[in-house]
Order: C-alpha cells, then structure tokens, then sequence
C-alpha cells in the first residue's frame, strides 16, 4: 500500500530518489494548489519523510509517522496531533490502512477531560481531529482489527493556548543556546581570527561554510560543530587567500563524535517545577558526541534560564518561571530533541504579584520633507544643561553641520535644520560632548525607506534606571519605521501610570511612574513586534532620600588615558549609608572601582581605565544613584564618534544561504575604538572581516534562510540605521539544504580599528604577540668597548609583526653601530659596537610592545 502527504503549494518540490529498500517516494501534482506524497513501506517503525523546496527544508520537515504490520497490512499514523498542541484549538492527525479496511481502525483519545473525537473516512485515509479544552497529557489509541498499533499509545502534550493566559499578551518563550559541546579545538594558537576564512569538505565532498572562534585557552575551534555522518572532515583555513599553517586540518569522525541527542543524560526537574524559585536541570552530553544545546520554555509567563556551571561537557542549567501554569519544556542536542522532549511542566508555587499595564498608540506616516524644507526634532532629555547641550546633521555626502537648538520647559528641546539634498541625514545629540541615549538618529529626507519594527529607536533614562514615586522618562521615534500600531507596557512589583506625550513628526514621549521598588521590564511594541532591545529590564530604586546629599569632587570626564589611574572624592555631606561604584567599559564589561574611607563622610575612589571610548561611572549610595549617576567619561581621544560610521552593501537587506553576503562599514573620519557586528536569526553564520580603504568589510555565510537581523555598535553605541534587516534565501550554494533554528542564533565579531583619513590608503596591519618573542646570547648582559657584542632573535611563535631594535648610549644619543643580519625566515643576529663606558639601554620592539625583558640594562 501507499502512504499518502497531501502539502499545499504552488511550486515542484524535490523528494529522495528510490533508495535500496524501495519506499520510492512519488509526488504528485493535485493541481488545486497541493501535492500528494506517496511512498511504500516494507517495515514497521518510525519513518521520516523529508521535503525540501529549492534545496531548503520545509516548514515541519522532515514528517514524521509510524508504521505497523497487523495481520498483514500496514497501518501509518502521522500528523502534529499525535505530538501535541495547544488548547481551545483544533488538534488533528492522520490514519491510512488498507483500501476498505478503515470500518477496523479504532481511536479514543484519553486526557484530563472528555473530549470529542471528528472522524473523517476517505478511501484508504482517516482524518482525525479533537479539541482540547484544557492543557495536559492526552493518550491516543489506535487500534487496528482489535490490535494496537506499534507506538500507540502516542502521547501528545498540549499546552495553554494564547487566547488563554491571564495576561492577555500572548504566548511567551525564553531561550538559551549553549555552544560549548560543539566546538572542536584544532590546538592551534592563532593571535586573531577577525580575517580568517574557514570552509570544510565532508565526506560526501561536498564543501560548506565554517565557523571559527577561540576556546578558553586561547586555541583556534571550529564552533557549531554537529557532524551528521562519520569520515574524514578538512577544515581548511586562510588569511588574505593564504593557507595558514597546518591547514588543512583534519577531523576523523566515528560513531562516538556523532551527535546523538539520545545519549544525553537528563537529571532534574522536567515534569514539574516550582514559580520564582531556581530549578536545577542537569545534562550530560560527554557521550553524545558534538553539537549545541539549547533549552526553551514555552508557556503563559516567561521565564529565567541561565546556565550556571559547565565542565567536561556537562551543564547545570537553572530556570524560573514568573508564575504558575503549565510550561512546554524543551531540550534540543544538535537540533534534535532529547528523550521525552518536550516535557509538559507543571509549574506550582506562589503567582509573583507582577503587574502589566499597557497603554496602544497608532502611530501614522510621517510627511515625507524636502530638501531646502524646514525640519524639527523635539525630544525630553531631564537632568541635562542646556549650555551643554548640541546637534548637528550631516548629510549623504558627508558634511556636518550644526543644528538649532531651542530649550523649552520642563528639559524639552527643539532641534531644528534645514537640508540641501535628498537622502538618509544622521542627526547627532550630545550633552557635554558625548551622544545622549538613542543617539545617532536617522532622518530621511525626500522618499522615506522601507520601514519595520527594526527601524523603531527609544532612548532616554526612563529604559535604563527609575525611581519610585517619580515619572520616569524616554523617548520614542518611529518615524523611520513607517505607519503602524505602537504599544507601551510596563510589568512589574505594582501598577504603573503610563503617560504619552504626543509630539509631531513620528516623535512620542513616555513617562511612567511607580509605587514600589523593584526590577520592571518594559515591554515596547510596534505592528505586534518586540522592538530591538525589548523588553528592556530598569531597576527602579526606592526614594534616593539622603542620596541626594551626596557629591562627587575632582572627577575628570575628558582626557583619561589607557592604564593610567582616575583618582576623585564621594562626599556624603551627612548621609549615611554603603558606597559602591562601578564603570561600564565600551566593551560591555563592567569593572568595580577601588572604594577607600578618606575622612568621616568622605571617601576617595579610584579606576584604571583598559579601552579607549566612552565609559559609564554608576554611583550608588545603598543601591540608590547618586545625583547625575551615571557619569558620562571619555578615555582617550573624542575624535571617536558612532555619528560617523557609516554601513552600505547589499548584505544588509538580501542575502543567500550557503554563500558570502558582503557589506562595508565606513569608518574613515570616526576616529578608533571598538566596532562590534551582531547577527542574529535562524542560523549562525560564519562571520569574517577585511580591512578596506574606507573601514572595514564584513562577510557573513547564513545556513538557513529566514529574517536577519544586523547590528553595527561603535564604542557600544548603534550607528545611524543600525540595526539593519536582511532578507536570506534558499537559492545559493551549499549549505542552503540546513533547516531554520528552533531558537534564534546570535553570531559576533569585534574590530579593533585604527584611525583611518577619508580618502587615504590603508596600511597593512601586521599582528604579532611579543611576549612570544626569544632573546638570548652574551651582548645582553655585558659588553666591552671597541669589541664587538652578539645575540639572537627568534620570532618563530610570535607571528607577523615589526622588529624594532635600538640601543642609547649613556650620552642619550643613538648608537652609532648597531647592526640586525637575518639567519633564516623567524631569526636574527645582532651585532653592536659600543665605544662609550657605562650604562647602556636596549630597546627590542615586536609591534607596538616591548619583547621580554627589554628595555635591556648593559654595563660596559
């Protein structure tokens, strides 16, 4: 007999050839939008059916049903039904038996109430469908001739339906990826890997995309590694088209480094969990062979997962959820789901008494201006200085200019300016010389761009601290985003009074105000779409009270430098209470500064800044900021700015599977920090970087198709545009076959730029590790005048960079006679002459750093 899919389409799709054991599966066209799939089975058991469409996996693929022999006829049960589902909505599946034989199939289905069973004959196929009204664990019985069918009874898990959470807002899901047990270390010390390219051939020889990253120790991995089949895997590796030595690498693949999800032991809590309270899951994945862990739940509420500890490729995993309810648990090895997954949880325990509410806008089209048209941005920044206060736009071609700025009441201002062309302008507002939360904006002038949620910004302190009984405040700008729903909603210890402040040209302003203290997530929305960034977690302190004395004296906020101390003083001025501060790197990374009691009341702290760019300096008394907490400080130099980074290539809004998608971010003109990409959709993508005339060129190979989402953050700061939504498809090289992630993956990469002119020609950048660097023979520790001193240089594990040697005599002036021979690619004699007596100093440079040991002291 056959087993019949029916799948609606408008398109051919592709099935396996007839394989050895003859299933011969066949498609057939309805030609009424749907084909029929039929195969014929020669044994009983699970059987997979995949379908694929231009190369990419449909949507459920691959299809799973069971297959039994009962007196001599097969008997196929198959559809999401026998899985599970949600309730108050239609749960269905599908029985196909022998042509005339469905009078001998019988189905009950048993749960935690009655339900009603519609069943529907045709031919050779039942159709069976149930409504669940209630979530739970349902069995269904099959029953064919008086026998149960192999895998009945099918156990389907179904969870609260959307319609049916107290809070109204719709199904929430928490995710945490764990890459961990998928990286396979190649032993090998690599200084960087921003420029290396990586593919792998498989067995079968077909060549894919590859991902590298460093372990812990520093060695060169390949992340994401789930191999599928057993043979030899060639990783090979490049800088600048160049192999890098040793590469190929070679990676012998057994039955033991295989992913099998089924070897994953589970220990802990995945039936039921309590509400607000960690919950310990154990896994261990040592005999699973290699790929990524992922843990999601599912559910009314969402929930905290994290993992807390990992060694030897075992996690201890902790999650909590906000309330009580039944939860979907799932855990996935290498994509596939481990035994029993996914889990019905019942979560038991005490609700959290958290409050949602939420106020809905509908934000209409912006006019689209003109150039030479009078244009105006009106935001409310509390705590700023007008004096301290500028804007400027530049525009298309580069050419800043700076905006009118009118204060008005209650820190409201007005920003005004008048374009000469058309194009996408960047609008930079900053206070004291740094940008001001939300900053660059983007403003489009003449025909508007394409819109989204993505386009959405919010800033202002009201996303990022609060106080109790005080409004709260931030802007929203939708302008870019284009028409659309807007909804605002605040979730936390109390009620919230949420105000909005209507303002022209797609500008809105929120304030909200708070009786109790607490962690408050709000949750910002636009067309049913969480905007980039949200929900956004503030913690709203208790009244700062005595907080509110205290002073900071002789804090310097321009012209730090790297590595050297900032010193200044905290006074109480009669408050009494715990200090502690801490500073935000650019990076991301937080650094606890040094607290030390100077007099009664009066304290003396002190950081050293490691990076260059804007750092934050958060002062609390008793967990309370301090008066204009957080302190805005720039390390190093202020020619760093985010307003002038600009992205441009195709990359940014298509792209193909399998293939490198390009794009250029501009940083002539923005002087140096830190430039760091995120890319986050259905699949990792290999990532690399190449240093261009303008800045620098990324190239990213997705593995699925599906929305993309580009994040571009200079100094931590979003550029203008940023983030960007690229759109990936199926058609493209290898690689495209890979099906779209259950959870959403997160690729990075971090740039360390140099300073680069408009215009000007980049330099090679070499990159070398100093430290590595050997030095030895006898002309280090003494010489003699008018004799001729030796010692080696051995740069064999140090990598690419300058060699610099030089050597003062105890006059101050250069040694006349110094000499550097090279022996061979990695060492180097040197030779010198001294003709003065006394203390001599040498200097060996390897880069920008000094090797070990110099600068060198020679007596003569």
């Amino acid at each position: 007999m056959a087993n019949i899919y029916q799948y609606c389409s408008h398109t051919q799709y592709k099935m396996p050839a007839p394989d050895a054991d003859g299933l011969g599966p066949e498609i057939k066209d309805n030609t009424d939008g749907s084909i029929c799939v039929q195969y014929h089975p020669n044994k009983s058991g699970r059987h997979e059916v995949q379908m694929c469409y231009e190369g990419c996996a449909v949507e459920g693929s691959p299809f799973s049903c069971m297959v039994d022999n009962i007196d001599g006829s097969y008997v196929t049960a198959f559809g999401a039904g026998l899985v599970g589902g949600m309730s108050g909505q239609m749960v269905s599946f599908t029985v196909t038996a022998k042509q005339g034989s469905l009078s001998k199939l019988d189905v009950k289905v048993d749960g935690p109430t009655k339900t009603d069973i519609t069943r529907k004959d045709h031919g050779d196929k039942c159709d069976i469908s149930f409504l669940p009204m209630t979530p739970g664990i349902y069995n269904i019985i099959v029953k064919y001739n008086g026998k149960e069918m192999k895998g009945s009874p099918f156990v389907s898990k179904v969870s609260v339906h959307d319609n049916g959470m107290p809070s109204g807002e719709g199904r929430k899901r928490s995710q945490l990826s764990l890459g961990n047990s998928s990286e396979y270390s190649l032993k090998v010390l690599e200084t960087n890997v921003v420029d290396l390219v990586a593919s792998v051939k498989l067995p079968s020889g077909a060549i894919e995309p590859c991902l590298l990253k460093k372990d812990s120790e520093g060695h060169l991995c390949v992340g994401s590694f789930a191999p599928k089949s057993t043979g030899d895997y060639a990783i090979h590796i490049s800088r600048d088209e160049k192999p890098i030595k040793g590469s190929p690498f070679h990676i012998k693949v057994g039955d033991k480094e295989l992913a099998h999800a089924s070897k994953v032991k589970v220990s802990g809590p995945t039936t039921k969990a309590k509400a607000n309270e960690p919950n310990i899951l154990e896994l261990d994945c040592s005999d699973a062979g290699y790929g990524g862990l992922s843990v999601v739940i599912e559910g009314p509420h969402r929930s905290e997962i994290e993992c807390k500890h990992y060694e030897n490729r075992k996690y201890k995993i902790s999650y909590s959820p906000h309330e009580p309810g039944i939860y979907i648990l799932n855990l996935r090895f290498a994509d596939d789901h481990l035994p029993g997954s996914p889990f019905l949880l019942q979560v038991e325990g005490e609700p959290s008494g958290r409050i949602r509410e939420t106020v809905t806008k509908t934000m209409e089209q912006a006019e689209p201006v003109k150039k030479n048209q009078n244009c105006e941005f009106y935001l409310q920044i509390p705590g700023t200085n007008p004096f301290d206060m500028e804007a400027s736009v530049t525009d298309p071609d580069g050419s800043t200019e700076l905006c009118e700025i009118m204060d008005e009441e209650d820190f409201h201002y007005r920003m005004m300016f008048t374009p000469q062309m058309e194009g996408t302008h960047t609008l930079s507002i900053k206070h004291k010389g740094l940008h001001i939360s939300g900053s660059p904006f983007v403003y489009s002038v003449g025909q508007l761009s394409s819109g989204g949620t993505h386009k959405v910004q919010v800033g202002g302190p009201g996303v990022e601290k609060g106080e109790v009984g005080f409004s709260n405040v931030f802007n929203i700008y939708t302008r870019e985003a284009g028409a659309g729903e807007l909804s605002v909603a605040v979730e936390g210890p109390s009620d919230a009074l949420i105000k909005l402040e209507e303002r022209p040209h797609g500008f809105l302003g929120v304030s909200y105000k708070v009786k109790v203290a607490g962690m408050y997530d709000i949750h910002i929305k636009f067309n049913d779409g969480h905007i980039p960034g949200s929900p956004f977690r503030v913690h709203i302190s208790p009244d700062s009270g005595v907080a509110r004395n205290v002073t900071v004296h002789s804090l310097k906020d321009r012209g730090l430098q790297v590595d050297k101390a900032s010193t200044f003083t905290v006074s109480y001025n009669g408050a009494k209470g715990t200090l502690n501060a801490c500073v935000r790197t650019p990076s991301g990374s937080h650094e606890d500064c040094f607290v030390q009691e100077m007099d009664d009341g009066l304290y003396g702290l002190r950081f050293i800044p490691k990076e260059n760019g804007v750092h934050y300096l958060d002062i609390k008394l008793n967990d309370h900021h301090i008066p204009d907490s957080p302190f805005a400080i720039m390390v190093g130099s202020m020619a760093a700015d985010p307003a002038m980074v600009l992205a441009h290539g195709d990359g940014l809004e298509r792209g193909s599977c399998g293939i490198k998608n390009k794009f250029v971010v501009r940083t002539a003109g923005a002087g140096s920090s830190f430039l760091a990409v995120f890319i986050e959709g259905p699949s990792k993508c290999a990532l690399s970087c190449r240093e261009v005339d303008e800045g620098y060129e990324f190239s990213y190979t997705p593995f699925a198709p599906g929305k993309y989402l580009i994040t571009v953050k200079y100094g931590n700061i979003n550029i203008a545009g940023s983030p960007y939504q690229s759109e990936v498809t199926a058609r493209g090289g290898s690689g495209s076959g890979r099906k779209p992630s259950p959870l959403n993956e997160t690729t990075s990469m971090v740039v360390e730029t140099v300073e680069k002119r408009p215009g000007a020609k980049s330099l090679r950048r070499f990159r070398g590790d100093a430290s590595k660097v050997n030095v030895r023979g006898p002309g280090l520790k003494k010489a003699r005048c008018n004799q001729t001193q030796t010692f080696t240089i051995d740069v064999k594990d140090a990598g690419h960079a300058m060699l610099c040697v030089g050597m003062v005599a105890p006059n101050g002036l250069p040694e006349p006679e110094l000499m550097v021979k090279k022996n061979n690619p990695t060492q180097y004699t040197v030779s010198y002459k001294v003709v003065e007596a006394g203390e001599h100093t040498l200097c060996i440079r390897f880069g920008d750093e000094e090797v070990p040991g110099s600068p060198f002291s020679i007596a003569t």
